[in-house]
């Protein structure tokens, strides 16, 4: 006589929660309302250019955790990130993506095919940060200050900044000037001086 109790095999079937298939054009909906693109810029102590300041690109995606299974269905749509909640205590949760590799390959592509509209604007910013990020440009004093610049221009032109502009791009400049003085105090005494021309009398030997 068989058991009435289903095999273990049946019973993972049974008790397995189906994964969440999610439509691209849902999602792009969904993070034009829930989701976020900014470029925090905040000091590094391991920093040791632009006084220190460093620019880190994050994408973010807010649910309550009672909805935790749509942002886990995230994590294979754009095979990277992870959850973790918002802040301590919080019972909202947040789907992030932090490395710069996995926001050129996989975000921003997602959202070139689908098209976002209320944060379009933010979008082409933060791509724009996050590409000349790969090439290395925001380790240029110039580089820097572009990046900078377009990052306050996002998510209502960085009114919620702790930091102005001014406070961070004129650390920066500081720190480009000490570095060239520094430079310049180490060379040797007369280096790049223009050298005194030393002209022969042709007739310096000639016994009168």
């Amino acid at each position: 006589m068989g058991s009435e109790n289903p095999s273990g095999a049946d019973n993972q079937q049974e008790t397995a929660i189906p994964c969440l298939v999610l439509d691209p054009n849902w999602i792009a909906g969904f993070v034009d309302g829930e989701g976020c693109f900014s470029v925090s810029v905040h000091r590094n102590s391991m920093m040791h250019r632009h006084g220190g300041w460093q620019l880190q690109p994050v994408f973010h995606i807010y649910q309550h955790q009672d909805h935790r299974e749509v942002l886990e269905a995230m994590v294979p749509t754009f095979g990277c990130g992870r959850i973790r909640p918002k802040g301590p205590g919080s019972s909202v949760l947040t789907f992030a993506v932090e490395a710069i590799r996995d926001l050129e390959t996989a975000v921003i592509p997602f959202f070139e095919r689908h098209p976002l509209i209320v944060k379009s604007d933010d979008f082409l910013a933060f791509a724009a940060i996050v590409r000349s990020m790969r090439k290395k440009e925001h380790l240029t004093g110039s580089g820097f200050e572009r990046l900078v610049r377009l990052a306050y221009g996002m998510n209502a032109n960085g009114k919620q900044r702790s930091r102005s502009i001014e406070q961070v791009l004129a650390g920066s400049s500081e720190t480009a000037r000490e570095a060239l003085r520094l430079h310049h105090s180490s060379l040797p005494t007369g280096y790049g001086q223009p050298k005194a021309k030393i002209q022969s009398d042709p007739h310096g030997d000639m016994r009168s």
